[in-house]
């Protein structure tokens, strides 16, 4: 095993793979480090769930190098396997099953030795033990995906693979899932996650966005906001949709979004950004300020300045 195998969880450079004649991945490169929440975050058919599945083994890239947990992507794809918990966006449990003898059928899947102590083990870990025999068909979205998180969790993996796994479900559910996410975490458990949640992309420990099979950003949150030179001001009042559209053609202002009772304008020439502002709320009584570009600025302008694999604006 290499030092940087031993130093990161994942490893990967130039990663590329086609489906016919769309480039789904594009020469992406990552590294994640052990105990770390990576999240990914893009539009829908960015290549977010490809990449991941690249990266741990799961499908073969068409060209790249790298490692997964010390394994070659490529030559020991079966071994990453082994360490790795999947789940995916759609629930694929036995719903005519309780939750204990779904988890037992997994078990049985791993070919697990002392099945019951480990099925024991999920259900206590994840707080499934007063529902164990409850059928999961009747189960609620938030039950449900802790029951398919506590089968990821059978087998022990040291990375997890979590597919927009919160789509559907109730805010306290997925307030209570990111923070079993973050306890697994601190037990040295790598995690990468795809979501379409800004709040939750604000928990991650480092983020990427990926943008129709090419990686535009990769970092810490901070690291993201910075690396994009965007200014913001926030104007509160009345009429800020028409005020929105007359800013968005004016000099200066490269980005115009209503967030509820307010307007962020942002813009990379920043004292260009700063003289639109004052000039477009002269004489109104509407209240400006300047604010912090926050994350969701940042992904709404990466968003809007990317293209399609089929050439398309996103």
């Amino acid at each position: 095993m290499t030092a940087d195998a031993e130093q990161y969880v994942i490893d990967v450079h130039d990663l590329n793979k086609r489906f016919g004649d769309k480039h789904v991945v594009n020469n992406v490169s990552l590294q994640v480090g052990h105990g770390e929440i990576f999240g990914f975050l893009g539009p829908n058919g960015s290549g977010k769930t490809t990449s991941i599945r690249l990266m741990c083994g799961l499908l073969t890239p068409d060209s790249g190098t790298g490692t997964c947990l010390g394994y070659d992507i490529v030559r020991e794809s079966e071994q990453i396997k082994r360490n790795v918990g999947y789940m995916t966006q759609r629930f694929s449990y036995w719903e005519d099953l309780t939750i204990r003898e779904n988890l037992d059928f997994v078990a049985r899947v791993y070919q697990m030795r002392n099945r019951r102590e480990a099925v024991d083990r999920s259900l206590e870990s994840l707080g499934l033990q007063t529902r164990a025999n409850q059928l999961t068909g009747s189960l609620s979205g938030g039950w449900k995906q802790r029951l398919a998180l506590a089968a990821c969790m059978l087998h022990e993996p040291k990375l997890l693979l979590l597919d927009e796994p919160t789509a559907g479900v109730d805010p306290t559910a997925r307030r209570d899932f990111w923070e079993e996410l973050h306890r697994l975490a601190a037990r040295g458990i790598s995690v990468l996650v795809s979501t379409h949640y800004m709040d939750e992309a604000e928990r991650c420990h480092k983020l990427a966005y990926i943008a129709y099979g090419k990686m535009l950003a990769n970092g810490t949150s901070s690291e993201i906001i910075e690396s994009q030179g965007l200014a913001t001001w926030s104007i509160h009042g009345e009429h800020l949709s028409t005020l929105s559209e007359q800013l968005r053609a004016t000099p200066g202002v490269d980005q115009t979004v209503v967030f509820g009772s307010s307007l962020h304008v942002s813009g990379h020439d920043h004292a260009a950004l700063e003289a639109a502002v004052r000039q477009a709320t002269a004489d109104t009584a509407l209240r400006i300020e300047p604010v912090c570009t926050g994350l969701e600025d940042v992904f709404i302008y990466l968003m809007s300045h990317s293209k399609d694999n089929f050439g398309a604006p996103s």
